[in-house]
């Protein structure tokens, strides 16, 4: 069995000094682990301390080389500057309903920090700031993460996180006057809070308090559900369902929308998940410790409860349909030998689904693009809405007493605009929509399908210009995921204009592990399959390549999360392949990440058990860095505050590269504070874009002569 290759080179090294040709130098302190009889060395183990003060030494040293390197890139100052055109563009979300006529919606300006909360008090009325995060922290460190109205709208929870942490404390406040009521909830995460139709309080998920210091890495363990009752102390919450059995499990509450049942709902993260309802009687007295019925623990498939309609329990479920379809059920006999199938699978994956007025709503994806249907209780199609054109549909808001829906819609080539359609006159109209700086008609975006090693039929979006030439020189970066069941959304970025101003070429490939076409098409991508999502990721830079959009050294790949994770395998698998390569907040430790923060997944397995290491040794980024190879130009993003993905994996994947790079091409880190896995204010996005994006540009070819005039 091999070992790890960086063993012949473990030494202790000080942090130097920046210097013009060189990167920082990590220290090495070797701690050899024996899994299953293959050692492995890891000479960067000490960097999993997030508060030792040599860490923070030399990401200090790194962030400086890093900023020294992207402050000589030529194209980089008219990069910020058009950046900051375009970015300065209002922006709004589709806005919740309630049951009463409030209507609330996030708006930003267009530069500030962070979007603003509003209330509409009718849905004619002119909104009113009810939060404004930007008073609050106006540097963006204390972010406004989530919020939820009472059900008549009188009332509204909040939560707040340090640097956008997913640790967030909850508030409330009075919508009518703004004032916040005495309610505190710290350490909630991965909640939503569901109220009772009372408006006397909520349930929600919270984990026990981690130990001081441990915030951001701890694992994650036993998240149980509670009821907060208004105007009471944490500490008289009401425990609702824990599970000791099955730690590391995710367990939410909601509360159907007629306030009479309460659904919990348990997943280990899989494609899978166990369900149980309470009925509590009276909504407007409810019984918040009625007794839980199951209705499907057999772990077996997913189950998302929709909400309840004249007796019956409307689900998305993916038993016995890859791709989902609606079933109705009777909670007097649940089994789905009696289930009412409502919307059977069809081509398209289902996404969202939600009752809307008398009908349901159903937001789908085909091919990856998004579809927006209609069908009644009794399954009849009631037709599809007409979208703007190839895009992404979000932010889906229904209720079975209103006849309006709202949604958001948006491309690669169009900001997110906002949709309102009135189901009982069948007529649409926009609600919101920006007006970029930026001239799309120039522009288009193409659908590909290209094979993979295997054969695989994988979709590929391609943005361009119109009459671009396919002699292989085009600037491109491509785009991808591949996992955790999910599917990379149509979004407009204020980078895509500039790109493709300068010349370049933006394309998203559709990997295995997503759920393109469904869950088969995650399973093919996850666990021992993981190697089908970097073999289609790759075989789609190849197919940029023979067809002339462009060639190797002019190509870059990017991706964050588990995208970082596919971008790291592909580099170290493939790594004459790529011109520059783009990693943000990616897993790359994949024999350590377990011990981290939400711990092992399903999705990849387990260093831990023998026959999952293996399959993990085969790609994990970190252990295939082999020394002296020439790797591509790589720049490497994460934050101290990220409690997702920790950043551990970037300082050693990083270190790793740096110390094995077997030519002059450059790896960088550069790590931000007060940010977090998914938040950044807007001042720190528009720096880091502005460097991502130079660093990427000026690798991959473009030079001063690529840039337009400023608008």
């Amino acid at each position: 069995m091999r070992a790890f290759h960086l063993a012949a080179f473990v030494a202790s090294f000080a942090v130097v000094a920046v210097a013009q040709d060189k990167p920082p130098v990590a220290p090495e302190h070797p701690v050899t682990d024996d899994y299953f009889g293959t050692k492995v060395v890891d000479p960067y183990r000490w960097m999993e301390n997030s508060r030792d003060p040599a860490l923070h030494k030399w990401v200090d040293a790194e962030n400086r080389w890093t900023e020294a390197y992207v402050a000589k890139i030529p194209i980089r100052r008219w990069i910020g500057k058009r950046l900051a055109q375009l970015w300065n563009v209002p922006s709004e979300t589709a806005p919740v309903q309630v049951h009463g006529s409030h209507l609330f919606f996030q708006r930003n300006s267009g530069l500030q920090n962070q979007a603003v909360l509003y209330v509409q008090d009718s849905p004619s009325a002119k909104p009113r700031v009810l939060l404004d995060p930007n008073v609050l922290s106006p540097d963006g460190s204390m972010a406004l993460t989530q919020y939820w109205p009472s059900p008549d709208g009188r009332l509204l929870a909040y939560g707040l996180s340090p640097g956008g942490s997913d640790w967030m404390t909850v508030h409330v406040l009075d919508v009518a006057t703004g004032k916040p009521l005495s309610d505190v909830l710290p350490w909630a995460k991965f909640s939503d809070m569901s109220w009772t139709n009372d408006d006397r309080g909520f349930f929600y998920s919270r984990y026990p308090q981690p130990t001081k210091g441990n915030e951001i890495s701890q694992v994650l363990v036993h998240q149980t559900v509670y009821y907060h009752a208004l105007g009471t102390p944490q500490s008289m919450d009401r425990l609702i369902y824990s599970r000791p059995d099955l730690a590391q499990w995710l367990i939410a509450a909601s509360v159907s929308e007629n306030g009479r049942y309460l659904f919990l709902y348990l997943t280990s993260g899989a494609s899978s998940n166990e369900l149980y309802v309470a009925d509590m009687g009276n909504p407007f007295k409810p019984d918040i410790a009625a007794p839980l019925k199951p209705l499907y623990v057999k772990d077996d498939a997913m189950y998302n409860p929709i909400d309840m309609r004249e007796g019956e329990l409307y689900l998305q479920t993916n038993l016995g349909a890859p791709r989902w379809r609606v079933v109705a059920a009777k909670l007097s006999e649940p089994d789905p030998a009696h289930w009412r199938t409502v919307v059977p699978e069809g081509k398209g994956v289902m996404q969202f689904v939600s009752f809307a007025g008398r009908f349901i709503a159903v937001n789908s994806i085909v091919d990856a693009a998004g579809r927006l249907d209609l069908y009644d209780t009794a399954g009849r199609s009631a037709g599809a809405l007409a979208l703007p054109g190839v895009g992404t549909v979000m932010g889906l808001s229904g209720l079975q007493g209103s006849d309006v829906l709202y949604y958001s819609f948006s491309s690669f080539l169009s900001p997110t605009s906002v949709y309102r359609t009135d189901l009982a006159t069948a007529t649409s109209q926009t609600v919101f929509r920006p007006e970029p700086k930026f001239d799309a008609s120039k522009y288009e975006t193409r659908e590909v399908f290209y094979p993979s090693k295997d054969g695989t039929t994988v979709p590929m979006f391609i943005v361009a210009a119109k009459n671009v030439q396919l002699n292989g020189l085009s600037p491109t970066i491509l785009y991808g995921y591949g996992g955790f069941d999910a599917t990379i959304p149509h979004i407009f970025k204020p980078i895509y204009p500039i790109w493709l101003e300068l010349g370049g070429i933006f394309a998203v490939s559709n990997p295995r592990g997503g759920d393109t076409y469904g869950e088969t098409w995650h399973t093919a991508g996850m666990r021992d399959k993981k190697q089908n999502s970097f073999d289609d990721f790759a075989w789609g830079a190849k197919y940029l390549i023979e067809k002339g959009y462009t060639s190797a050294k002019h190509l870059g790949i990017e991706g964050r999360s588990n995208g970082g994770l596919l971008v790291g395998a592909s580099i170290t698998q493939n790594p004459t392949l790529f011109g520059a390569a783009y990693i943000e907040h990616g897993v790359l430790d994949m024999f350590r990440y377990q011990h981290f923060s939400v711990g092992p997944n399903p999705e990849y397995g387990s260093s831990d058990d023998p026959r999952e290491f293996k399959w993990l040794y085969a790609y994990s980024p970190l252990h295939n860095v082999r020394y002296g190879t020439c790797y591509p130009p790589t720049l490497i993003t994460t934050s101290w505050d990220d409690d997702r993905v920790v950043p551990m994996h970037s300082f050693k994947f990083a270190a790793a590269m740096q110390r094995a790079q077997g030519c002059a091409n450059p790896v960088l880190l550069r790590t931000t504070g007060a940010t977090a896995h998914s938040y950044m204010p807007t001042d720190q996005a528009i720096a880091q874009t502005t460097d991502v994006w130079s660093f990427l540009g000026y690798n991959l070819g473009m030079t001063p002569a690529s840039v337009p005039p400023l608008h």
